[in-house]
């Protein structure tokens, strides 16, 4: 699970980012609202935890602008326990709500739930030609033919499969399958593609993954023609 922390108490936010990373999520912190909202629009997350008080934009700027543009499921923190808050927020698209100060245990039973709600909404198997994708069984199949590979191989095609026919940079593929910034000197993005297509497309006829020159990686079907 993929979660964006956006609260500028920082003791806090470490005490989320430490509790979420021990249950196996990959976590990307914002301490404020400008860069909150960058990262909640500009990249994908399955869920978000989001404080409503935060400097540059409060958590309701941050909520309006990424509804404009997706539905990611959203969880909102105050340390205020009005009803008008809780309204504004629910209204402004958010998915749940809690007051602070709250349970680790709760928060991550509702992140939980929020992420499966949100799956559901979207398709478990991606097909790009041939090429099937079950994020759920995290399984991989071409022609019929089971292909075996490791966690960061799949998260790296279920990445491309989510976006075919969008070129992908090596920095968007570094950030999203690593959690890293991209570092020119660094070919680990050029070695898991050449691993990757080694797999899913030598063994065939015609390629799906694309080197585009300057630019990046795709993943689609094109015509013989």
């Amino acid at each position: 699970m993929r979660v964006l922390i956006v609260e500028d108490e920082r003791k806090t936010a470490d005490y989320l980012r430490q509790g979420l990373t021990e249950q196996g999520c990959t976590v990307d912190v914002a301490h404020d609202g400008i860069d909150g909202q960058h990262l909640a629009v500009h990249y994908d997350f399955d869920v978000i935890v989001l404080d409503a008080m935060l400097p540059g934009l409060d958590g309701f700027e941050v909520l309006r602008s990424l509804r404009a543009v997706k539905g990611t499921p959203v969880i909102m923190l105050t340390a205020r326990d009005g009803v008008e808050d809780r309204v504004k927020g629910l209204q402004g698209g958010a998915d749940d709500y809690l007051v602070k100060p709250f349970s680790f245990i709760e928060l991550l039973a509702r992140l939980q739930a929020l992420t499966r709600r949100g799956r559901a909404q979207e398709p478990t198997l991606l097909r790009v030609g041939e090429l099937q994708v079950d994020l759920i069984g995290r399984k991989v199949h071409r022609g019929g033919q089971r292909i075996d590979l490791t966690a960061k191989e799949f998260a790296l095609v279920a990445l491309l499969a989510r976006r075919q026919g969008e070129i992908l940079s090596k920095t968007t593929i570094a950030e999203l399958v690593w959690d890293m910034n991209f570092d020119s000197n660094t070919n680990v993005v050029e070695v898991a593609i050449k691993r990757l297509r080694g797999k899913i497309d030598v063994p065939f006829a015609q390629p799906l993954l694309h080197t585009i020159r300057g630019m990046g990686y795709v993943l689609e079907e094109r015509g013989t023609g």
